[in-house]
């Protein structure tokens, strides 16, 4: 955005309501996608305008009224024009401008060595992963952990269990260790890097919780702009986005206790899972805060038709 162009924008938004409501505007007339924190331009340009004023949410209704007519100062205007027009222009997602991410109720760091946390598995944790889960887990492995938000959300659920938090990239295992340690967490969640289950050989666990890489190449072809900033190992899986999910399937087995159970997300590529293991019993989860394509399986499940895992990565 020019200067002068900004120089009159400014002159004519005052307080933080204008801020909120122009920022709108201009995110749907640049027609953004939103998909990675918030759902509408309005809650985005919220979001926005109150991280770069070092405010936060929620108000009450009477209070953010007052705070809606705040006036800003020129500096912070100039902050906030800067960007807005950084959100329309580059279409980068809003946590990573501001390097915060929600995920289960709790705040995390995320920068572009990670996929910004967003998965329907946060419900399940809040809700200890009931009535899936027999008793509390002793152990729990955390597979493509990413940013470690699923590692830490886990722990916080089960204050008691031993976490390990596995990925391949070394980048997102740094995200996640700065999480780690920013949650007070660095003697129950352990880091470790791992080609799937390679890094925790013989390693044990009463339930492994997974958010592998699952987008097929039609959609990996066809994603929105924003979605060009995420680590790509994050989110492509070959063909039919299953590349990772028969390994996790053929060897998630051998890596459960008795009793324990496996939770993985495909998202859209649960049709090919289908498709793939039609005599296979998947239980595919609900949700009431929406999401889908989240399946689980128990280990006698998984030992039952081990031999149909094992020749699918043939």
């Amino acid at each position: 955005m020019k200067t002068n162009q900004t120089s009159l924008i400014s002159a004519q938004l005052h307080t933080i309501g204008d801020f909120i409501r122009y920022a709108s505007s201009e995110f749907n007339r640049a027609e953004l996608y939103f998909g990675h924190g918030t759902d509408n331009a309005w809650d985005e340009a919220t979001q926005l305008v109150l991280f770069a004023l070092h405010l936060s949410l929620p108000f009450n209704e009477q209070l953010s009224d007052k705070i809606f007519n705040c006036r800003l100062i020129e500096a912070e205007k100039n902050t906030l024009l800067a960007l807005i027009n950084r959100r329309v222009t580059e279409r980068l997602p809003l946590a990573y401008i501001t390097n915060q991410a929600m995920f289960a109720n709790l705040p995390f760091y995320v920068d572009e060595r990670v996929l910004v946390p967003r998965s329907p598995i946060a419900e399940l944790i809040v809700n200890q992963f009931k009535p899936y889960l027999k008793k509390q887990p002793k152990r729990i492995l955390d597979l493509c952990t990413g940013s470690g938000c699923i590692a830490i959300a886990c722990a916080y659920a089960f204050e008691n269990a031993e976490i390990d938090a596995v990925d391949l990239s070394v980048d997102a295992l740094n995200v996640a260790q700065i999480n780690i340690e920013s949650h007070g967490l660095i003697a129950q969640v352990i880091p470790i890097q791992s080609d799937v289950f390679s890094g925790v050989a013989g390693q044990k666990y009463d339930l492994i919780v997974t958010n592998p890489p699952y987008v097929d190449i039609d959609d990996v072809n066809s994603l929105p702009d924003e979605y060009t900033h995420e680590p790509e190992m994050g989110l492509g899986s070959g063909d039919d986005g299953l590349d990772i999910t028969r390994e996790i399937l053929a060897q998630a087995n051998e890596h459960l206790n008795e009793n324990g159970i496996l939770i993985c997300e495909v998202g859209n590529s649960q049709v090919h899972i289908e498709a793939t293991y039609p005599d296979v019993p998947f239980t595919w989860l609900s949700f009431e805060n929406g999401g889908h394509g989240v399946f689980m399986l128990t280990k006698a499940q998984l030992a039952q038709y081990q031999d149909v895992f094992n020749q699918a990565l043939k």
